[in-house]
């Protein structure tokens, strides 16, 4: 993780988490986090609605130009980057690992905005709807509102899981190159 304030959330998330593969939402409280929360966006697990935005941040607002909730995730992303970012999203919930991601925007200017997006799992329980956490934030200072967001690159944070849900195997069936599994020697 590059940007400081994903470093400091996923600080806390980990922490609050105590070992678990993830906290439950009620874990998590916006106090200690104070500073983060005009970044930070939680998502509904809705893959037909585009992963619905449940609450999202001042400055997230202000950096995608409109009041983001209910709207669809994925419908800020380029189309050629929403299957991706679907499957990002998935894996995520599913397999309840952290992913950071480098995403770019465009400005009013025509210039690029690099941003760093970390996305987090809420553990699952039964009778309340599923939902993953998360944060978005520009390296440096953006003034204007960005239009499309497109994914540059991204990785899964923790020990993989000993099962691999149908979204891991596809993504591990088409991986090209080097692969590294960790294990005993």
């Amino acid at each position: 993780m590059k940007h400081p304030s994903s470093r400091a959330f996923f600080a806390y998330w980990d922490e609050r988490r105590a070992g678990a593969a993830a906290p439950d939402r009620c874990d998590l409280e916006p106090g200690p986090v104070r500073a983060l929360l005009g970044d930070i966006f939680v998502l509904s697990c809705d893959q037909s609605g585009g992963y619905p935005f449940r609450v999202a941040g001042t400055r997230l607002c202000a950096l995608l130009g409109c009041d983001v909730k209910g709207s669809g995730f994925t419908d800020f992303f380029a189309p050629a980057d929403r299957r991706d970012i679907e499957d990002i999203l998935g894996i995520v919930t599913e397999e309840k690992l952290a992913a950071v991601a480098g995403v770019t925007g465009t400005n009013a200017a025509g210039g690029k905005v690099a941003m760093e997006m970390l996305l987090l799992p809420f553990s699952s329980q039964a009778h309340t709807p599923t939902s993953l956490t998360g944060l978005l934030a520009p390296f440096g200072t953006c003034s204007s509102a960005v239009g499309e967001l497109g994914l540059t690159s991204w990785r899964y944070m923790g020990h993989p899981p000993q099962r691999f849900g149908p979204r891991m195997l596809r993504k591990l069936a088409v991986a090209r190159g080097l692969m590294v599994y960790e294990g005993l020697v």
